[in-house]
């Protein structure tokens, strides 16, 4: 880029990539109260926040914590505090107090110097990673191979994705897992079925996706199970008999005791159609912009979960009933008793979530385990955290399941295959076929050739899915409405998307203009002090992201500087300023937004366009 903007040194601090005014003003204010008054302040003591808009100034000192020290009214106290540091702080310009509270103007030179630091840091916002920092595990996905992903699947994906991408940007390592359900009756439905009804159909003769082919003899079990209770019920038997006595689910039951048993027909089935599933997965994944570090199925780790509390057992930490089962105690801890091992020896969920963590303990040296999974699950990762500390995981005691709601489309919209849920394959190219349509009609793709066309219906359409999806608080339940995620104005994607691609067109018509200007004697008008200000509260948006494990707090973030971006180009011209220092500040401005939102909405797997 031609345009630079060279800077009167203010303070080193500042001109430092990991120091920001707010750090350098709230370290200023610690050192004047222990000069004024001999206290020594703590870093929750003091507390800056944005002043509020009907005040003057830009960030407001509480100073009621040291009126004690101080020995004097808030108001006095706040007077000599302001006074100090316009003395010794070369960033704070002037002062004013409104009763306990202490207004300070940032200097424009700071403003100036802060944004050619933020200008110069590659990586502003986030942190670097190194082989010593921690490990966090992040689990996310797992699908049960007997049917697509769907709406739910989806919600789940964007939000482990996500996850991971601000936990690596607060400079954790990250390993992204997911544990696939391949085992149970419901796969030897989907196996039954397609040997009954099949006629040897396969993803290649029918021309179907694999997931959405086992899917299909999924719903065709249900459908002649459901039958076979009806006449059950009509000879006379009651319904939960005939549930149990459908000779279906007998012929289920017996082929799932095969694969238990390691018949090697039942698993050669069970390989080939597992692997149409799992080519069906990777082409959903690739479409959704996800992947994995390491794939765990629970038909390999069933066992180790066995293994594990049968050592738990021995250890005294279990008790055997006298039925043969197995059992955790956890009265003690406020909560009931849990079945860990069935009379006859077979595993429940929770024996296999054992499992997997011993495999994944082995493999990798966690310090933090997060698993992503739905609110309907909260006691039974309650009751694992408590066993896995009790079997001596590191991270068992403190591990975090990262609990989401329900989301749901409004009625009417959208049947999928199954009749039942939203194929996430479905939707997908809905979205995508929307924000073509909508792109089309607003002539957003003027002078474009069909192949740019389709590459920006598919950034925009998923970006909008994603963003609408993440924005919302996880603990949440939410409905996802498609045709509001496709607007270009308000909190969504395409928005937040065509302001990325409206400031790289403005910087590649910049691209003529040359020089170096001094910027000693620019006058930073209020909206550009605000837009700097905002750039400025990146990092801190990032890192409360990764405290509070919430996508939707950095969405929301880009969606604000967004909009201060857009008023403050609603309200001033930078290619048709006639002031070349101006307009390189303003140049220097938008190249800074545009970075940020890049960096942000990468953090929510979202791509953003170069044009639109």
């Amino acid at each position: 880029m031609a345009f630079r903007i060279k800077c009167v040194p203010l303070h080193a601090n500042i001109k430092s990539k990991r120091m920001n005014i707010e750090t350098l003003i709230s370290q200023a204010a610690a050192e004047a109260v222990k000069t004024l008054y001999g206290m020594e302040a703590s870093e929750k003591m003091v507390q800056l926040q944005k002043t509020r808009s009907e005040f003057e100034g830009n960030l407001t000192l509480v100073v009621f914590p040291f009126v004690k020290a101080a020995k004097k009214s808030p108001e006095q106290t706040a007077q000599e505090i302001g006074q100090y540091m316009v003395e010794h702080c070369q960033a704070i310009s002037k002062f004013n107090v409104v009763k306990g509270f202490l207004n300070l103007s940032v200097g424009q030179g700071a403003w100036l110097q802060l944004l050619q630091a933020i200008d110069q840091d590659g990586q502003f916002g986030t942190k670097r990673v190194n082989e010593d920092s921690p490990l966090v595990m992040i689990e996310y996905s797992s699908p049960n191979t007997n049917k697509p992903l769907h709406l739910g699947h989806v919600r789940n994906n964007l939000l482990g994705w996500s996850l991971a991408k601000i936990m690596e940007a607060n400079g954790n390592r990250v390993v992204k897992t997911n544990i696939v359900n391949d085992r149970g009756i419901h796969i030897c439905k989907s196996m039954l079925a397609w040997l009954k009804y099949g006629n040897g159909e396969t993803p290649e003769s029918s021309g179907k996706k694999g997931d959405h082919l086992i899917g299909d003899y999924y719903v065709a079990f249900d459908k002649h199970y459901r039958e076979e209770i009806r006449q059950l019920v009509a000879q006379g038997m009651d319904e939960e008999k005939a549930k149990q006595e459908a000779p279906l689910i007998k012929e289920a039951h017996e082929m799932l005791v095969k694969w238990e048993q390691n018949d090697p027909e039942v698993r050669t089935l069970w390989e080939k159609m597992n692997a149409w599933v799992y080519a069906g997965f990777d082409e959903t994944y690739k479409k959704m912009g996800v992947s994995f570090d390491k794939i765990y199925y629970e038909s390999q780790t069933y066992l180790k979960g066995k293994a594990k509390v049968e050592e738990g057992l021995a250890k005294g930490l279990f008790e055997r009933h006298d039925d043969g089962s197995v059992w955790a105690d956890l009265t003690g801890e406020g909560l009931d008793q849990k079945l860990l091992l069935r009379s006859d020896g077979t595993s429940v969920y929770m024996t296999q979530d054992i499992g997997t963590a011993e495999m994944r303990f082995k493999d990798y040296p966690i310090d933090k385990m997060i698993y992503v999974v739905g609110n309907e699950q909260n006691y039974h990762f309650q009751v694992l955290s408590i066993l896995l500390d009790r079997l001596g995981f590191k991270w068992g005691k403190e591990l975090v399941h990262f609990s989401y709601g329900m989301v749901e489309l409004p009625n009417g919209k959208m049947k999928s295959r199954e009749g039942t849920v939203v194929d996430a394959d479905d939707l997908m190219e809905l979205m995508v076929e929307d924000a073509y349509k909508t792109s089309m009609e607003l002539g957003k793709f003027d002078d474009m050739t069909e192949e740019e066309r389709r590459e920006i219906a598919r950034i925009v359409g998923m970006g909008a899915l994603k963003y609408f999806i993440l924005k919302v608080d996880a603990r949440k339940n939410m409905l996802f409405n498609p045709e509001e995620s496709i607007d270009f104005n308000g909190n969504t994607g395409p928005f937040i998307q065509y302001t990325y691609a409206r400031i790289r067109s403005i910087l590649r018509k910049a691209e003529g203009l040359n020089g170096q200007c001094s910027t000693a004697n620019v006058q930073l008008n209020d909206k550009e002090i605000e837009l700097i200000q905002k750039m400025n509260e990146y990092g801190a948006a990032v890192e409360q992201a990764g405290k509070d494990y919430s996508p939707s707090g950095i969405a929301n973030y880009c969606y604000e500087l967004t909009k201060v971006f857009n008023q403050f180009y609603h309200d001033y011209s930078i290619l048709n300023e006639p002031d070349a220092e101006k307009r390189a500040v303003r140049l220097l401005l938008a190249r800074n937004v545009a970075k940020i939102i890049k960096s942000g909405m990468s953090l929510l797997g979202i791509q953003v366009p170069e044009r639109m």
